[in-house]
Formats: C-alpha cells, structure tokens, sequence
C-alpha cells in the first residue's frame, strides 16, 4: 500500500522544499525557462498567490501548485491564472498533479472566483474542463496553449495579463 498524499495549504516552513521542488520539476522540460522558482518567489514576496498548495508525502514536500488573480482586458474580475505547478519527477504520472488541481480549483470555487486561465500542455488539462476559447486570449502564447475554465456564468472577452511576477527571471530583493 502506498502512503497517502495531503494536499495542505502552503506554510513558511515549507517556501525551501517549494524552491526545490519546483525547479526539479521544471529541470527537463525543454519549454521550460527554468524561470519558475522566481515566479514563484515574486508572487509570494507581492502577496499575489490566492492559493498556494503543497502535496506532501511522508512529511516531505513532493508538489506544489499556486494560483494568482489575473487581468481581464474588459474588466472582469474573479479571474484567475493556475501556474506554475510542479511535482517531483520521481512522483510524476501517479496523481499528483491532478490532486493538486483539483484541490486548487476546489478551493477557487470556494472564493466565488469567475474563472481560470493557463498556459500548458494542450493534452493535460482538458481532462479538467480547461478549453481553448477564441474571444479570451494570451498575447504571445499560441492559442492551443492558452486554456480557460469558466466557473461562473460568463466568458470574458479580450486578453488576459498575468500578474507581473510571470515575468520573473532572476531572484529579486525585497526589503521589509
């Protein structure tokens, strides 16, 4: 029997295993920047992640996924932008992922949010109701890659600009 996985709210104790984590994740992936630590980083130093989960395994941190409010072009609120989630590859294609998700989406319909948007794979996250939607956008990212899961009663029109941290690609300071 496999030991069970908690998905639990991100703590301070756990931002190392988090840093770790994610650039183990993203170290392979050939799309990848290798940017996604400092993403992750910006929106936590900007207190701009809505929610910030972590799955654990036998006390030790295995994924992490965060989301963050974007802007709508047309004014929407309630938006928000799913990313970056990372699982270590040893734990990759057992779940992880997927629970990290749907937690993550669980706990955004929680917040009454409108809406999620990502940039990813075309074949992953379809199985979560995500879909290419013409009249919502994301500059620069062909829109096989832009997904949108509408969780209120309205699709927005426009673009949609993620929060400033996505353009993260070095560790910035901040001083308190």
């Amino acid at each position: 029997m496999k030991p069970s996985i908690i998905i639990r709210d991100e703590t301070a104790a756990d931002i190392a295993a988090i840093h770790d984590v994610t650039i183990a994740a993203f170290q392979s992936m050939e799309f990848s920047h290798h940017t996604e630590q400092f993403i992750i980083a910006e929106l936590r130093a900007a207190g701009a992640m809505a929610v910030s989960l972590v799955a654990e395994r036998d006390g030790q941190v295995i994924g992490h996924i965060a989301f963050s409010l974007v802007t709508v072009s047309d004014g929407s609120l309630g938006w928000y932008g799913l990313g970056p989630v990372s699982v270590l590859p040893e734990y990759q294609r057992q779940g992880i992922g997927k629970a990290l998700v749907e937690e993550g989406l669980a706990r955004l319909r929680a917040l009454g949010a409108q809406g999620c948007c990502l940039v990813g794979h075309p074949e992953y996250y379809v199985k979560f109701g995500f879909r290419n939607i013409p009249q919502l956008a994301y500059e620069g990212v062909p829109p096989e890659y832009f997904f949108v899961l509408p969780l209120g009663d309205r699709v927005p029109q426009g673009t949609v600009t993620f929060h400033e941290a996505f353009l993260a690609d070095s560790p910035q300071r901040h001083d308190s």
